[in-house]
């Protein structure tokens, strides 16, 4: 008799319910975890990432991805899908439906009050172990908030924070900058998020 809950998904039966699904959900050790729709504050900021990373990508053999495009995280099992994704060089793909990557080197999270506390503890340890990522930021949509993690050495990162719409955020990784006044462009400050 097994001794794993009712629940319990192998990763290919995730991703056989899942490429029919309409509504994205995360996967970890056998369990789906639905995915909470987004603000219009973070599909702004979503958007203003995507439009000056692609501006400044363009040329190069870099390519950013939006939150549709599903991440495994090899090394621990976990199967999301970030807000942002950029990969460089080839894509490395988890089968040969090519809707699942494994290559990341810079992933973006935009914060909500849901999801903050994961998106800063365990998600994070997760996206760490991941030999392809060079840099994680998490952006608040609450206040101009930006914290950045770069990958250093092997075992060892560096954690920045930013807190004023006058400054940039260097991307090492991909030879980027945003500025902060551009990632949060045409957000409404006086509305609550």
């Amino acid at each position: 008799m097994s001794s794993q809950p009712k629940s319990f998904l192998t990763p290919e039966e995730y991703l056989e319910q899942e490429r029919r699904a309409e509504y994205k959900s995360e996967y970890f050790r056998g369990e789906v975890f639905a995915m909470a729709g987004a603000s219009e504050r973070h599909g702004v900021i979503v958007a203003n990432l995507m439009r000056d990373l692609g501006v400044q990508l363009k040329e190069r053999p870099c390519k950013v991805y939006a939150g549709d495009l599903r991440l495994q995280v090899t090394p621990t099992g976990l199967y999301t899908y970030p807000d942002v994704m950029v990969i460089c060089g080839p894509v490395q793909f988890a089968d040969k439906q090519r809707d699942t990557v494994l290559n990341p080197v810079v992933l973006i999270e935009v914060l909500s009050g849901s999801t903050q506390d994961y998106d800063r503890g365990r998600k994070f340890q997760h996206y760490r172990s991941l030999p392809s990522l060079m840099e994680y930021l998490t952006v608040a949509q609450d206040e101009p908030h930006l914290e950045q993690w770069s990958r250093k050495y092997e075992d060892t990162g560096l954690f920045v924070e930013y807190n004023n719409l006058s400054q940039s955020i260097p991307l090492a990784a991909i030879d980027c900058v945003l500025p902060m006044s551009e990632i949060y462009r045409k957000i409404d400050w006086t509305s609550k998020p």
